[in-house]
């Protein structure tokens, strides 16, 4: 066995608000496996699939699809902050061969990563210097979207690169599930919100304290009720779970924008991870999910999943 895969939510609430004691400790539990996992795996090499949350990525240039070749953290919610350990040379054979599938995608020499892409590596891991990685971006959060077939191809291309590796690989998709926090969007955004989506890197501490505290405050409401934001849909999250477990990855390509959106929040986008790695399992091989673990948690903003799976 030279692949497997950690697929899981993420969210920058974990050390922010407090669920019930039985809650919190039910993830912790899931995280336990998630290690025990990938220690028993023992990866030589990280393939992360993350998204951003206008940290890195914003809409002067917002690419569907990015693999980087050097990276940083960005420290946001005090996650991972400065070097990546990438290894270059494998992240630009990956890109060339990508794109000799006829599957574009752009390339960053100083890509910089938030929360959302590092948050697994760093569960599991305890740190992004611990096992070499290859950072991939997914835009997740800002429209237009590349139809989640086109995911599910990328995802499939990066897995054809890697399936015959003489590397053991882990596969690794960060966020979902069904969830919508505070996160302005293009098409209602004030003219200051749209000045920060498109330019709004390197804040000062001040800046993104504040923002991060709306999120916290908007976690904390949700929880008793009172925010003005979209319910979490455990049914949507079930389906997709489904999904899956099934491993007929072209089941992904019936998932819309729009409806993801209506009934699953506008960072449900978030999957579209967890397409792309569990496409580049299933391009390895057949695979089975060995661990699932799912819980609908408001202080959290997430239908929060975790799941790992190994080829048959």
């Amino acid at each position: 066995m030279t692949q497997a895969l950690v697929c899981m939510s993420h969210s920058p609430l974990l050390e922010h608000t407090d669920p019930p004691a039985d809650v919190k400790s039910a993830v912790e539990a899931a995280f336990d496996q998630v290690r025990a996992f990938a220690k028993d795996f023992a990866p030589d090499l990280v393939v992360n699939f993350g998204p951003d949350h206008y940290n890195g990525f914003f809409y002067d240039l917002m690419p569907p699809f990015c693999i980087g070749y050097e990276a940083l953290g960005t420290g946001d919610y005090d996650s991972w902050e400065g070097p990546i350990s990438v290894p270059t040379s494998i992240s630009e054979q990956l890109a060339q061969y990508v794109i000799d599938q006829d599957i574009d995608t752009a390339i960053s020499r100083r890509m910089e990563v938030d929360h959302g892409a590092v948050q697994p590596t760093e569960i599991i891991f305890g740190g992004l210097d611990v096992v070499p990685m290859v950072p991939i971006f997914v835009n997740s959060v800002a429209r237009p979207f590349t139809k989640v077939s086109r995911v599910r191809k990328f995802g499939q291309a990066v897995g054809e690169f890697f399936r015959n590796s003489d590397k053991r690989v882990l596969f690794i998709g960060s966020g979902g599930l069904s969830h919508d926090p505070p996160v302005p969007q293009i098409a209602t955004a004030t003219p200051e919100q749209r000045e920060f989506l498109a330019v709004g890197r390197h804040p000062t501490p001040e800046a993104r304290a504040a923002r991060q505290q709306r999120t916290i405050d908007t976690a904390i409401a949700f929880a008793k009720g009172e925010a003005d934001i979209m319910e979490l849909n455990p049914e949507w999250d079930r389906g997709f779970l489904d999904v899956v477990r099934s491993g007929d990855v072209a089941r992904f390509d019936a998932y819309t924008a729009d409806e993801m959106d209506a009934v699953a929040g506008h960072s449900s986008h978030e999957v579209r991870t967890w397409v792309a790695a569990y496409s580049a399992l299933r391009a390895c091989g057949e695979y089975e999910v060995t661990y699932e673990f799912y819980k609908p948690i408001k202080e959290y903003i997430a239908g929060f999943g975790v799941t790992t799976a190994v080829l048959k």
